[in-house]
């Protein structure tokens, strides 16, 4: 069964020899997504017959899914127990790395009654991994291909968490980083992508520029022996998203989901929670049922949004301007493929505003104590949008992601969060304030 993953733009990758014999436990090949073409395992992201977007294909471990399902709950609490189904070594759980996963899902009772949702709801949280983002797992995935095909310093093109993940992972396994952002990233994402003490290279302009500059980088001497986790390394890495959809799962007991409202960047996750539930599926772990699946987007930046809307197939590239700088893609590599399992399974994609994302941060930590970032503003924001336009049912289990901890991005609370009242240091005061109950 092909596993799917996303592509960058441009074909050309000068890398390390990669004659050797490597381990990547079950992945056995490359495979195209648009024509299917195999290729060997390599540090490789596009098809050199159609361009289309490589992805890591598997020998599964079919046809014993009560021997799996033990074998993975008796696993580590990180995304290691599913090693077995991603792109690394066996061993891999004994190696020096940031062991992320197994966050908490949060069944968010009060959140639900705000939302008028009776089916069940659920906040995926995945602020608790290591630097606080979704994107340790998929960067945990990237350092071991880089490790098996020998690069020596660990790169990608960030709107912010990735850049931190990056930067911890490398400090973790011994590997140089070098990091790209935009020049007007939040100040916490650059303090924590720096302080793992690697380079951070800001770039005048959005992501998409930062982006396109790493893949000059790439086709040049001076990244030679660079592993790019979202570029040439983005096969593997993208791997790593599927092991939201795998814990969602296994913590609802091995059952799936009815609805999931999913963050939308460059849509790979998306469409690896996708395929990750159709693997669980494949292998017998999970009942097959109908699911839907909604991506969620800023206005300020919603190009996929608006070509679902216009029953557009084609997503066409926007400029941002939002404060969700972690969504902030404007040329979504996965937009195409996002808008098919949208359609496919019965979801949507929609957007909320920027002040809509501010609300929603605020809605969701006073009523379940959990700080989200903007993405998570968005998700929850989206959420709120679809069961006030009928288009998600409120009577069924709803999983809802936060991806990242507000913490990294207070500037969009701190103009309208602050102290209730200052006092002086007396009862007097205190009860002038209101605050008496």
């Amino acid at each position: 069964m092909p596993v799917l993953s996303e592509a960058a733009s441009t074909p050309g990758t000068p890398t390390p020899d990669t004659s050797a014999v490597v381990d990547l436990g079950p992945a056995s090949a490359l495979s195209c997504r648009e024509c299917g073409e195999r290729f060997p395992l390599a540090p490789a992201f596009a098809c050199t017959s159609c361009f289309g977007p490589l992805e890591a294909a598997y020998d599964l471990p079919l046809g014993d899914p009560e021997g799996l399902r033990r074998r993975i709950e008796a696993g580590p609490a990180s995304i290691w127990r599913y090693a077995p189904l991603l792109p690394v070594p066996a061993d891999v759980a004994d190696k020096p790395n940031l062991a992320p996963g197994w966050t908490q899902l949060v069944k968010a009772d009060r959140l639900a009654a705000e939302l008028g949702v009776t089916g069940g709801l659920y906040v995926k949280d995945d602020s608790g991994n290591p630097t606080h983002s979704f994107k340790d797992r998929v960067v945990a995935n990237a350092v071991e291909a880089a490790r098996a095909f020998g690069f020596t310093t660990l790169s990608c093109s960030s709107t912010g968490n990735l850049a931190g993940a990056v930067g911890a992972a490398a400090a973790r396994a011994g590997l140089r980083s070098c990091v790209f952002i935009p020049h007007d990233l939040e100040q916490g994402k650059v303090v924590m992508a720096a302080v793992y003490g690697g380079d951070v290279v800001g770039i005048e302009g959005t992501y998409d520029d930062v982006n396109r500059f790493c893949s000059e980088l790439i086709g040049d001497p001076a990244g030679e022996g660079w592993g790019f986790v979202n570029v040439n390394l983005r096969p593997y890495y993208a791997e790593g998203s599927k092991t939201l959809a795998y814990e969602i799962c296994e913590q609802l007991g091995w059952r799936l989901p009815d609805q999931l409202v999913v963050p939308i960047a460059s849509g790979s996750q998306l469409t690896k929670i996708d395929k990750g539930l159709r693997e669980l599926i494949a292998t017998g772990l999970v009942e097959e049922k109908p699911y839907k699946i909604f991506g969620a987007q800023a206005a300020g930046c919603s190009p996929v949004s608006q070509a679902f809307k216009a029953g557009h197939e084609v997503v066409r590239p926007v400029r941002p301007d939002t404060i969700a700088k972690s969504l902030a893609i404007g040329n979504p590599a996965d937009g195409p493929y996002v808008l098919d399992i949208a359609r496919r399974t019965g979801g949507a994609v929609e957007d909320v505003s920027d002040p809509e994302i501010v609300d929603a941060i605020k809605l969701l930590a006073r009523t379940e104590g959990i700080f989200a970032e903007t993405a998570g503003g968005v998700t929850v924001g989206v959420t709120r949008k679809l069961i006030e336009a009928g288009a998600l049912d409120p009577s069924l289990t709803t999983v809802v992601l936060n991806t990242g901890d507000g913490l990294k991005t207070l500037d969009a609370v701190a103009p309208t969060t602050g102290p209730t009242a200052i006092i002086r240091p007396n009862l007097d005061s205190f009860r002038e304030a209101g605050l008496a109950s």
